[in-house]
């Protein structure tokens, strides 16, 4: 029996751990899965709570469904029923300026105005910002081919008002980042694309996209992200993580409180990887996943490859927390008829979002309640992760308080800390995630997954995984040929 070891519980392990299980029995493989988490909880990002009536999302609270792999994964768990679509009457985001929340422009979808007078009649920008924004189909295409971060793409394209006003602030709440860092290439490639093919971005919004469908559909107003692509699940997210973790123990084994406090390269006497656990054992596997933020890889695959090890820890991380409050529908001035809200750096407030949780989702929350969740801290104001879980309620208290006009005491409070758990797609991230694959093409029995490489989604996440399971079964199979033992198919 070939035993595969999987490091991490978070939905990129799970779906490792998971997709492992699948081919063996797909293939009749005498295989035995062990999954390590480190905490007792399992999900990483995934995290649903219900309180007072409530279903609250601590970490993510839905995925994009243009991308396969968590739809797929789903309708294999038998959870295709419970997924739900974003509110259609809410489809729509609201961005700060000068202290009062502004809808974003109907078509304005991140970066792509597909209609330009609601963005002449808008307030967001001025004068000549909107003039500015009018002329980009006149800027001439980019003829160099290399990577240039979100800023500067922005600014060439629509000008510095709309980087400062709209856009600085949509891929905020997207990647918790800084766009004068991050890279185009790694982050928003459809926009690279958009530009070369069609030679603006206004006139490129209004053709179909690789999914089909256009970047301004039909019925309600869309804006800021395209909403109707969003699903989650109707229970929550962790309805996900609890089918995962049911079908993985049905087969294998997961270790929840036990982590790995080192990884040592098989010998000249055996071909095993060891394992050292942090209660103090050490077990030999075949197969090993790392599915860890690649700081924390960096550190577990030094021994086995340092130049693996030094390329993953050049990816750099950044922090965030969530505050999720509850409060009475009739204490909230504000109407919240969006999905949520986004703040420009510029506007100098203690928060970078608010999610309107109970529009954006029905059924979130009971009659005459609302669930908000703010978000603080990211690559541009670490500082506020210093502070107390109850300096950082009281912030959103007093934020929430002068923007929306949230009055009274919340019916709860929940502060969620993401430590180090925001990857930063920077510019060249594509060419360190091409070297971390060329490197780890020496060690056909380890694999890598998690979000630091290909995308930052649960879609991301879940394909990230689940690649990574199939490289080692194509690698399990491949020696097993080499034995000269009978095996399935390749997957």
């Amino acid at each position: 029996m070939a035993r595969v070891a999987v490091i991490g519980g978070g939905i990129s392990g799970l779906a490792a751990a998971h997709r492992l299980i699948e081919l063996a029995a797909q293939h009749g493989k005498n295989l035995h899965v062990e999954l390590f988490e480190g905490s007792p909880r399992l999900g990483g990002v995934i995290q649903t709570e219900r309180i007072e009536g409530c279903i609250v999302e601590l970490g993510s609270d839905s995925f994009i469904t243009n991308k396969p792999a968590a739809v797929e994964l789903c309708g294999r768990l038998g959870l295709s029923e419970h997924l739900i679509a974003t509110d259609p009457a809410h489809r729509q985001a609201l961005v700060l300026r000068r202290g009062k929340p502004v809808p974003i422009p109907d078509g304005f979808m991140l970066m792509a105005p597909s209609r330009i007078w609601p963005v002449l009649r808008s307030p967001i920008f001025s004068p000549f910002g909107k003039l500015r924004l009018a002329l980009e189909r006149l800027v001439p295409r980019r003829m160099q081919t290399s990577d240039e971060s979100v800023a500067a793409f922005v600014r060439r394209r629509l000008g510095s008002e709309a980087l400062e006003r709209l856009v600085q602030p949509l891929v905020a709440g997207i990647y918790t980042g800084d766009p004068e860092k991050l890279s185009l290439e790694a982050t928003l490639p459809r926009f690279i694309e958009m530009e070369r093919r069609y030679g603006s971005l206004s006139r490129a919004a209004r053709q179909p996209s690789d999914d089909g469908e256009k970047m301004r559909e039909s019925g309600p107003p869309e804006s800021g992200a395209r909403y109707g692509l969003f699903a989650a699940l109707r229970d929550g997210m962790s309805e996900l993580v609890d089918a995962l973790v049911e079908r993985i123990e049905s087969a294998g084994t997961i270790h929840r409180g036990v982590g790995i406090r080192a990884l040592r390269p098989p010998d000249v006497t055996d071909s095993a990887f060891t394992l050292e656990t942090s209660d103090g054992r050490d077990l030999a596997f075949d197969l090993v996943v790392v599915a860890l933020p690649a700081n924390r890889a960096a550190g577990l695959v030094a021994s086995i490859d340092a130049q693996l090890s030094a390329a993953l820890g050049e990816i750099e991380y950044a922090s965030s927390a969530i505050v999720v409050t509850g409060h009475r529908e009739c204490d909230v001035a504000h109407p919240l008829s969006a999905s949520g809200l986004v703040i420009p750096a510029i506007e100098g407030r203690q928060i970078l979002s608010v999610s309107f949780a109970s529009r954006k989702f029905a059924g979130r929350a009971p009659a005459g309640q609302v669930v908000l969740r703010t978000f603080v801290g990211g690559a541009l104001q670490p500082e506020f992760l210093e502070r107390t879980d109850e300096e950082l309620a009281h912030i959103v208290r007093t934020e929430l308080g002068d923007i929306l006009g949230v009055r009274g005491e919340p019916t709860f409070v929940r502060v969620s800390r993401h430590m180090g758990s925001m990857p930063q797609y920077q510019v060249g991230h594509r060419d360190r995630v091409a070297r971390i694959n060329t490197l780890l093409a020496g060690h056909p029995r380890l694999a890598l997954a998690g979000n630091a490489y290909e995308g930052v989604g649960i879609p991301d996440c879940v394909r990230s995984g689940e690649d990574a399971a199939e490289r080692l079964f194509r690698a399990l199979t491949a020696q097993t040929l080499r034995s000269g033992t009978p095996a399935g198919p390749a997957p």
